[in-house]
């Protein structure tokens, strides 16, 4: 498993790195978008469309509502903030679950959260790629996301006790975040105190980032518990869905878009 989990994560990573520093601009929205539908597709499964139309459907939706927004600076802006008033509700709703609780009109609440969170990675990504090295700032996002994901399996299996959220996710622990919090601020922090790019404001926002991070992976575990999904797909080898490798992404994207430029 961790084998193949590596092997997938690499190849990732690679292709990330092609489509960042090789495609331009429109070329990486595509590419973006792509993503961004496929998870879309993944996703229709969590708001109870079960039917092939039904996904491919709202699947559709994400590269309709996107294309409509370019060229359109103030969508484009607003889209942004659409997704961080949904991932405020998201938080609120990880932190009020309980195992005994079904929501009232999940699906439609997923489907909307769904919709929000999609399209404003897509908007967001495409926003850090056209600032000033946003290449180089998406690369360092990705970095850190995944150092805080790293850093988490390993302490979390190795010392972890203490539950962080045993209604949704039993495996995670608080020895986890700790390490991944240690391992985001020395990978990623550090690069900065080497460029001597760090100051208060990027401490708090990498702090920031690694907060959502672990809530974007939260939201997916309870989108799982409300509709009874295992993993979101099997697409990734070691990972399951698409989702399952990029929901701490979809948080930490829309977040840094709009802080970036404080850094």
């Amino acid at each position: 498993m961790l084998r193949s989990r590596v092997i997938t994560a690499v190849g990732l990573a690679l292709v990330a790195l092609a489509v960042i520093y090789l495609l331009p601009p429109p070329g990486f929205a595509l590419a973006v978008g792509a993503v961004a539908t496929l998870a879309a597709w993944e996703w229709a499964r969590f708001a109870g469309f079960t039917k092939g139309w039904q996904r491919a459907a709202y699947a559709a939706a994400i590269p309709v509502l996107g294309l409509a927004t370019l060229g359109r600076p103030g969508l484009h802006e607003a889209t942004l903030w659409v997704g961080l008033a949904a991932w405020a509700v998201a938080i609120l709703l990880v932190l009020s679950h309980r195992s005994d609780r079904t929501f009232s009109g999940w699906r439609w609440a997923a489907a909307l959260l769904g919709l929000a969170v999609l399209l404003a990675a897509w908007s967001a990504a495409m926003t850090l790629r056209m600032a000033p090295n946003g290449a180089h700032w998406l690369v360092w996002l990705f970095v850190l996301v995944s150092a805080v994901d790293i850093g988490a399996y390993f302490a979390g299996t190795t010392w972890g006790r203490r539950k962080l959220a045993p209604a949704l996710s039993p495996a995670k622990t608080w020895e986890g975040v700790a390490g991944g919090a240690v391992l985001g601020i020395l990978v990623c922090g550090g690069a900065l105190a080497a460029l001597g790019l760090l100051s208060v404001a990027a401490g708090a926002i990498i702090a920031l980032l690694i907060a959502v991070s672990v809530f974007g992976d939260l939201l997916e575990s309870l989108l799982k518990r409300q509709s009874g999904v295992k993993d979101s797909g099997t697409l990734l080898p070691g990972h399951g869905g698409l989702l399952d490798r990029i929901d701490s992404e979809l948080a930490a994207l829309p977040v840094f878009a709009l802080l970036l430029p404080l850094v």
